[in-house]
């Protein structure tokens, strides 16, 4: 064989190896959305009750209501009597289920625990929803722009990250008693990979990721599956409820989707829109692009500009 030959042959057998290697990633990213559409996980299975936290909006009350939709009990969690009782009230109404309401903000730090541990005593809690989460500033902001910071770091961690972890303790050993339970973390596209001047948000949301993916490794055996669903943009009044569109999901529609794929996937995220722009986004933006200085100084600019334009 000549030289040129065997570089051709080696030129071949390289290109077949990351040809395959793509055709494997977009298998795993899609399989979840093609599957579900023959099939999906009754989700009743886990047991009678659904507790999700930050419920009375956005992401989490869509998926409280979708839950119910799907037959089960739930248990909303959040900060505002009133909307929880709006929200109890539409689910009673549309879909005949069973509610229970706590109220408590989880910006408070761990004196909020032992109350919600009271209120969900005597309940088969088959889901866990760990949705709760907040941003500290409307826009991009460098670590030491943001507003009231001692406050608003304390505050983050508590509501982001000692929440999943806080949450998970009260309601897991009942889920392995039974030998069955489900377990969703609500993380985010940003805790994918660094996002500067979102520092403390996305390394928030990393926390999330970790936690779920190591939690599940752990107690796969004993019948618990806790999947970790990272979202890009959905329209909730933390993204200023913007329009929705091939990009941007509703809440609704993203959590209908996201609960399809439970069974199919332990890290998604959540729907087939979002997972391409992950991928999309995996290979346009690599850490070495994201961390540089002319990414962070262009994300600065974006910031400025939207600054002017609401002035």
């Amino acid at each position: 064989m000549s030289c040129y030959g065997l570089l051709a042959t080696i030129g071949g057998i390289i290109t077949f190896y990351y040809v395959l290697k793509l055709t494997w990633r977009c298998w795993r990213g899609l399989r979840p959305f093609l599957l579900s559409e023959i099939w999906r996980v009754d989700l009743k299975k886990y047991g009678k009750w659904a507790v999700v936290t930050g419920a009375t909006a956005g992401i989490g009350k869509a998926y409280a209501i979708e839950l119910a939709r799907r037959g089960l009990d739930v248990v909303l969690i959040s900060r505002s009597t009133n909307k929880l009782h709006m929200v109890a009230k539409e689910i009673e109404v549309k879909y005949g289920r069973r509610t229970r309401i706590i109220q408590a903000d989880f910006t408070e730090g761990h004196g909020i625990y032992p109350a919600i541990a009271d209120g969900l005593q005597g309940i088969e809690i088959g889901i866990l929803v760990n949705n709760v989460g907040m941003i500290y500033a409307d826009n991009f902001a460098y670590f030491l722009d943001i507003p009231h910071p001692e406050q608003k770091i304390t505050q983050l961690i508590n509501c982001n990250t000692l929440s999943v972890s806080q949450m998970t303790r009260l309601v897991l050993p009942g889920m392995v008693e039974r030998g069955t339970g489900l377990i969703i973390n609500i993380s985010s596209e940003a805790g994918s990979q660094p996002q500067p001047l979102l520092s403390l948000y996305s390394a928030s949301k990393v926390f999330v990721t970790y936690l779920s993916q190591s939690l599940h490794s752990e107690y796969k055996s004993k019948g618990i599956t806790v999947q970790c669903v990272s979202p890009l943009v959905v329209s909730t009044n933390m993204t200023r409820n913007l329009a929705s569109n091939l990009l941007i999901k509703t809440a609704p529609a993203f959590a209908r989707e996201a609960l399809n794929t439970v069974g199919y996937s332990s890290y998604t995220s959540g729907c087939l829109s979002h997972t391409l722009q992950h991928f999309a986004l995996s290979i346009l933006l690599p850490n070495w692009i994201r961390l540089s200085s002319f990414f962070v100084n262009k994300l600065d600019n974006i910031k400025q500009e939207s600054v002017e334009v609401s002035n």
